[in-house]
């Protein structure tokens, strides 16, 4: 049998182990920069649980860089779809307060008019984790500079300071192999084999929760009583979620920690929900466990986390994978330019700076949802009348309108932004604030033909020259001379000008801005620009 084991390279720029979303997504931004990698999975099919379903607007954004918006719109939950949380404290009764989520079609429609740089170029998208795992797997194993091996663990690793060497096990044949990596990155979630072996710890907040996932198929009318798509968190303790507008749900419920699994989780859910449904096929049945935990480091060395591999949250706020998949691009572009050779020592190194603080604020936004979550339930036991219940929901309800946290996160601390001595911006929690200041997203504005501005932007860097003058043509050609993938992108637009608020903006691959200015600076003045951004 041995003999028919399919044979792995001897090395790889980047071995990526795990091809989960953010792991594949790390996979398709290197290739995005034209550099290989090998991306080795345990598994040989795509998970069966559905997992997470909220891609949030920043990551759709980033994912349309990468070609592949258009598949996850299409398997996933249709655009006329709202998505409510339904809060019920007595099945027999209304909901006692419900969260209005719009749909997509509503979201294209707030914005379609906005003209203000606060707008998302693409809105949320639910599609379920299994079927995204699937779109991007598969994009994976079609592309010409990804060799994914699918069947493969990672048993253990060595980091010698000039490489990485990881012995690979094949899960179906028991074969060993020891593949050398300039880089490895572990996308192998919470349990994380990958930090293991790096020797990372992580930092915890608060306790962890066992929980258990019901996953299955139902038509039973008493299920869409409150219409197709919702949430539903009961005061008995359990959640439901329909997955598709269809007849596929997950309900959840919270496992006291020693207490045995139950012979038949479906009746919990029921017990728990106050009333009864005919189900026609339970799917699958998870245990997982709940932590708010974030790693003490990104990188040791050679090897770097990425996903829940670095931090694990609850699945409430769409904060986990989003989060992930925004590790995957940022750490991605470097990498890239390291492999490359056109970038520093000090590139890499900003990885950590950059994410781990988007993980720590997120961190504390998820348990600020999760504490309603936690609450609900236990006013609704202590008594607490419908009317109380009612207004405490209806405080807390801004929660979920939440574009701040998703699109507003600034690498303030990042090495490789040139950073102003000015003033921090606005934040808003509801809104995109628009700014060029460097560090945050630049605000994505349509041009006169109706183009997004950002798909103008170039995989690499791009300078936006706003003065009218082609003030950016001298700086685009010295930083081209320096070896730097940098595109000129020249605008003549007053509307765009002063949002933009400076003649110059130099543009990361991710969005962020990294510098700008109104003068073009002096050569000299340039070349050190060039070299704190590329980390040099």
């Amino acid at each position: 049998m041995l003999d028919h084991v399919p044979s792995l390279p001897d090395s790889a720029p980047v071995l990526i182990v795990g091809a989960g979303p953010v792991g594949a997504t790390l996979a398709l931004e290197l290739a995005h920069h034209g550099v290989r990698s090998t991306v080795v999975e345990r598994s040989t099919t795509v998970s069966a649980h559905p997992k997470m379903d909220f891609i949030n607007g920043r990551s759709m954004e980033l994912l349309r860089r990468l070609g592949v918006t258009e598949e996850i719109r299409r398997r996933g939950v249709a655009p006329d779809e709202p998505f409510d949380f339904h809060w019920i404290a007595d099945p027999a009764q209304p909901p006692v307060s419900v969260w209005e989520y719009p749909s997509v079609a509503g979201v294209r429609r707030k914005f379609a008019d906005v003209t203000d740089g606060s707008a998302p170029i693409e809105p949320y998208q639910r599609l379920q984790g299994s079927l995204l795992e699937d779109v991007l797997r598969r994009q994976v194993r079609e592309h010409p500079l990804i060799d994914l091996r699918e069947g493969w663990d990672l048993l253990d690793l060595a980091d010698d300071g000039e490489g990485v060497s990881a012995r690979l096990s094949d899960t179906v044949h028991g074969a060993e192999h020891t593949l050398r990596a300039s880089y490895l990155v572990g996308c192998d979630g919470g349990g994380s084999t990958v930090r293991r072996a790096a020797g990372i710890t992580t930092q915890q907040s608060g306790p962890s929760t066992r929980h258990c996932d019901v996953y299955f198929r139902s038509e039973d009318p008493a299920l869409f009583r409150n219409g197709k798509f919702f949430l539903t968190i009961s005061a008995g303790g359990a959640t439901l979620v329909n997955r598709d507008g269809g007849s596929t749900w997950t309900g959840t419920f919270v496992l006291p920690e020693g207490e045995p699994e139950p012979a038949d989780p479906l009746a919990v859910v029921k017990e728990r929900l106050g009333f009864d449904f005919v189900a026609d096929e339970v799917l699958n049945v998870a245990y997982w466990y709940g932590r708010l935990a974030v790693a003490d480091s990104y990188r040791e060395g050679r090897v770097f986390l990425a996903g829940d591999s670095a931090h694990q949250f609850y699945p409430t706020g769409g904060h986990g994978a989003n989060t992930g998949l925004g590790d995957a691009c940022d750490l991605g572009w470097k990498l890239a330019a390291t492999v490359g050779g056109w970038a520093g020592p000090r590139l890499l190194d900003s990885y950590e700076a950059e994410r781990r603080p988007v993980a720590l604020f997120n961190r504390e936004m998820c348990a600020n949802l999760l504490a309603v979550w936690m609450r609900f339930p236990q006013l609704a036991a202590a008594g607490a009348s419908r009317p109380q219940l009612a207004a405490y929901l209806g405080k807390e309800s801004f929660q979920i309108d939440n574009l701040g946290i998703h699109f507003g996160y600034r690498y303030t601390g990042s090495p490789v932004v040139r950073h102003e001595d000015a003033a921090e911006p606005d934040w808003q929690w509801q809104s995109i604030v628009p700014t060029t200041q460097p560090g945050g997203r630049a605000p994505n504005m349509r041009l006169e033909d109706g183009t997004p501005l950002f798909d103008r932007l170039d995989a690499g860097f791009t300078l936006i020259d706003l003065s009218g003058e082609n003030r950016g043509k001298d700086l685009v050609e010295q930083a081209r001379r320096r070896g730097l993938p940098v595109a000129l992108l020249t605008v003549d637009s007053s509307a765009v000008h002063a949002v933009w608020e400076r003649d110059l903006v130099f543009v990361r691959p991710d969005h962020h801005v990294a510098w700008r200015g109104d003068v073009a600076p002096a050569p000299r003045a340039w070349d050190e620009v060039l070299e704190q951004v590329t980390g040099s």
